[in-house]
């Protein structure tokens, strides 16, 4: 990340300041919850891409720090109700804003969070980033119901799971760097290129995440380590796993999945399991394979500082420990 630090940390900064003051509100609960899941950590990378493909683009208006807010007013809002479908107690090694305050606050916050940011987005005066952004907010929605129709099927495909994560996660890495395209007037090849560029980077993000939820402390993760599992989420590294063990390891995995509660052993043993067969170095690879993809996305790019950041960035996302 230091790359773009480099480059943006000043933005980025003024980021969490935009944040702050869009989170005004008649109800001190909402900024409240709001402000404590903003500070419980973060590397910011979906505003920093938006930053950075606005930069790359030629952009040198005022207007990329408030999108980029709005970029993470919406994955804050995903946050919260990701925690509450999710029952998780921790984010980002702190107690989850569910843990404390409920699951009806979460989710009305998390509401709050969503419907604002649309009225964030009107202000920058683009219909083209209103109209990224808002699409983006429906495939996210539409990849929740997609991951909770998948939970405990253990028979899911590979590219059923990447159509997930492509919905759920990577859909907004990519609404980023497209938004900052359209800020900086770039072409409409260059446009699908950064929106590319962010696909592939948060598909590859987010398997590196289900290996984590296999190999990291709670304290490197700042989640539950297993949760995933527990809650019967067939990510890409047990997918690997049921495609190569024995009936017997598949027989012991499809029981621990159909488990109410998971005991330490039980996660112990799927895990076990996973690294025997290597679920976790074939999504490893499989990360890999979409950083080098994502990097290609810039090829048509001019060669510069910026464009070194993005591909720095690209890189920190396989080598993260959280």
């Amino acid at each position: 990340m230091q790359a773009a630090l480099d480059i943006i940390g000043e933005e980025l900064k003024l980021v969490e300041q935009q944040f702050r003051k869009d989170l005004q509100s008649d109800v001190p609960l909402i900024r409240k919850v709001g402000e404590y899941v903003l500070s419980s950590g973060g590397k910011r990378v979906r505003p920093a891409l938006l930053l950075l493909a606005a930069r790359l683009s030629g952009y040198a208006g005022d207007k990329a720090v408030p999108l980029a807010s709005v970029i993470e007013f919406i994955h804050t809002a995903t946050l919260l109700h990701d925690d509450v479908v999710d029952s998780a107690t921790l984010r980002r090694g702190i107690a989850s804003a569910n843990t404390l305050w409920g699951n009806e606050a979460s989710v009305l916050i998390g509401d709050f969070l969503f419907s604002k940011s649309f009225s964030l987005m009107v202000q920058v005066g683009s219909l083209d980033i209103l109209r990224v952004l808002s699409d983006a907010t429906t495939i996210i929605a539409e990849g929740e119901v997609l991951q909770l129709l998948c939970t405990g099927e253990i028979d899911l495909t590979e590219e059923c799971y990447i159509g997930v994560v492509r919905s759920k996660t990577a859909i907004l890495m990519s609404a980023a760097c497209e938004a900052g395209a359209i800020l900086g007037g770039a072409s409409s090849q260059q446009q699908q290129a950064l929106a590319d560029f962010g696909m592939d980077l948060g598909i590859a993000f987010q398997l590196m995440d289900d290996t984590l939820d296999y190999i990291a402390t709670e304290e490197e993760f700042g989640k539950c380590i297993g949760h995933d599992l527990e809650e019967g989420k067939i990510t890409l590294p047990l997918i690997y796993t049921l495609r190569h063990c024995t009936e017997v390891g598949r027989s012991l995995i499809e029981t621990v999945i159909e488990k109410d509660e998971m005991t330490l052993d039980d996660f112990q043993n799927v895990s076990a399991l996973v690294k025997q067969y290597g679920g976790i170095e074939y999504t490893v690879d499989a990360a890999r394979g979409y950083i080098a993809g994502c990097k290609s996305r810039l090829d048509m790019f001019d060669s510069c500082s910026v464009r070194e950041a993005m591909i720095d960035l690209a890189d920190y996302v396989v080598t993260r420990s959280r």
